[in-house]
């Protein structure tokens, strides 16, 4: 299974926000055997979102959208999916009563915030989606996301965005299996290896330097399980192995 993930926002591309969304999602996509080819990171720009959504809706098998979301004025990101696949906005009463129902219990729950400020939020704004998608919705955040045809709406807000995608995350699985192999070798003196391991075996190989204490990864990839066991076997009798960092084999 083919992805892209698009993420959305002004801050990303100022610098004020790192995206870490992308990064999160790619991992988990990656445990479920799916591949990530494409992250982009995009303006709050209905345009330039619409034209995205287009194109790699044909050229991938999902696409996840990030960002955008909430019915403030720069929320733009429902707009330009719907503009992308040619369908048009809609009102969903279900998810207006729901943010309606949810304000209400705010304002029970914080009167001083409700008496201190205008809390007069634009339920129709927020609880506008495609015609014809799947809304989610998590008890982590305030608006809705959705699923319209291969395209997944998620926030922004990272939380928020790891709560929704759980409602999803089954749609991600794929054939893609990999293993990772840590040595202490500069990368540079494994080039005879790499071209001879991808010589003879059906399975991608990645390499990726160390940094300071850090070890270097080989990471070994592929939809045949024992094609890519016999690659990492081969590069374990050839290659000198270390430990994963700490934080890896918490994982």
């Amino acid at each position: 299974m083919d992805i892209a993930v698009l993420s959305v926002g002004d801050e990303i591309l100022a610098g004020d926000t790192v995206n870490t969304n992308a990064s999160w999602l790619a991992d988990r996509i990656d445990e479920r055997g799916g591949s990530v080819r494409r992250i982009l990171t995009v303006p709050d720009d209905r345009a330039v979102i619409a034209d995205y959504v287009g194109e790699w809706a044909d050229r991938f098998d999902a696409v996840i959208a990030t960002g955008g979301i909430g019915g403030t004025p720069d929320d733009v990101t429902m707009e330009g999916v719907a503009d992308g696949l040619g369908l048009e906005l809609a009102v969903f009463p279900d998810q207006r009563d729901r943010l309606a129902e949810r304000a209400r219990e705010f304002r029970e729950e914080n009167p001083e915030l409700a008496a201190d400020y205008d809390i007069d939020l634009d339920l129709d704004a927020a609880a506008t989606l495609p015609e014809g998608c799947r809304p989610l919705t998590t008890d982590a955040g305030w608006a809705p996301g959705c699923v319209v045809e291969n395209v997944y709406v998620l926030p922004g807000i990272p939380d928020e965005m790891k709560a929704m995608f759980e409602l999803v995350a089954g749609d991600f699985g794929g054939d893609v299996v990999s293993e990772t192999l840590y040595t202490p070798e500069p990368e540079g003196a494994l080039g005879d290896r790499l071209d001879a391991v991808r010589e003879r075996f059906d399975a991608a190989v990645g390499s990726y330097p160390g940094v300071g204490s850090t070890p270097g990864r080989l990471k070994v990839t592929g939809t045949d399980p024992e094609a890519v066991a016999a690659a990492t076997d081969w590069l374990r009798e050839r290659v000198e192995t270390t430990d994963p960092p700490e934080t890896e084999a918490e994982k």
